[in-house]
């Protein structure tokens, strides 16, 4: 089969054309009107589920809904998974006190907004159908994840901006010691954004880094914010998701990520490109 030039195949990403690439993959997205994360946090909460349908991706039982409140219809990814158990087998060998739970998705999403990253969609806490779950806004506009953009070698437009964008995943997976970050995981959008979902295997105990040689530039604002994070307002924000040795756990690695930045000095500093809500 002949393939199609390159440009042509990025153009029809562009203007998501191509089939199966990413969380909209069985669909054309559409962008609803603008709404703040807070309009997007009461939208999850309140609105009906109408339809529902397994998601493409993940292993943890994710369900695709589609919601509305009357005014507005959106797609959420629920998540019910609830697993703990004492040793479990994985790639790197058995963990022990493994967890998988929903509650690290509102947890990472609570984190993004303590550092203000906006990288992490809307979720919330809500029941569906008797279980506890989150609820997560469906990202829109989804080009691909970046496995496909590796596979059919796809560059992004503005490499400078892609690299800050890839420096403040790896502080964050350091940070929340996510042993499952993999690039099915990693969407980007038709603006180039990264958005990071699928948390339910982060905030392990350990209180040391998954992999220090991950930390290689870190932007001024989240280096100050990191700093600023004090156990009174994690215990506060994170009652009910994490409990206090995963709190605990997290300070512990702050610090380290903290240290190794001052450490490394103002040459792995930077100030990020704006992004946009």
């Amino acid at each position: 089969m002949r393939r199609l030039p390159a440009l042509i195949v990025v153009l029809a990403l562009a203007a998501g054309l191509a089939p199966g690439f990413g969380q909209a993959q069985d669909s054309i997205a559409v962008s609803p009107p603008s709404l703040s994360r807070d309009e997007m946090e009461a939208f999850l909460l309140r609105a009906r589920v109408t339809k529902k349908r397994g998601a493409p991706k993940g292993i943890t039982g994710t369900v695709r809904a589609t919601l509305s409140d009357g005014n507005l219809t959106h797609d959420a990814s629920i998540q019910t998974v609830d697993e703990a158990r004492l040793h479990h087998p994985t790639p790197r060998g058995f963990e022990i006190n493994f967890r998988d739970t929903w509650r690290y998705n509102v947890a990472a999403y609570k984190l993004d907004k303590l550092l203000d990253l906006r990288m992490i969609p809307a979720t919330v806490e809500r029941s569906y159908r008797g279980k506890k779950a989150s609820f997560t806004w469906w990202v829109d506009d989804v080009l691909m994840d970046e496995g496909r953009r590796l596979e059919t070698r796809t560059s992004p437009p503005d490499s400078g901006r892609w690299n800050e964008q890839m420096w403040i995943v790896r502080v964050f997976d350091q940070l929340i010691y996510n042993v499952d970050r993999n690039l099915g995981n990693l969407l980007i959008d038709k603006d180039w954004r990264f958005w990071m979902i699928d948390h339910t295997r982060a905030f392990r105990r350990h209180k040391t880094l998954l992999d220090a040689s991950n930390l290689t530039r870190c932007p001024h604002s989240l280096l100050e914010r990191l700093r600023a994070l004090n156990a009174d307002v994690l215990k506060k924000e994170m009652r009910g998701y994490l409990d206090g040795d995963e709190v605990e756990a997290l300070l512990a690695r702050r610090d380290l990520i903290v240290t190794h930045f001052e450490r490394a000095g103002p040459a792995a500093l930077y100030d990020p490109s704006p992004r946009r809500p």
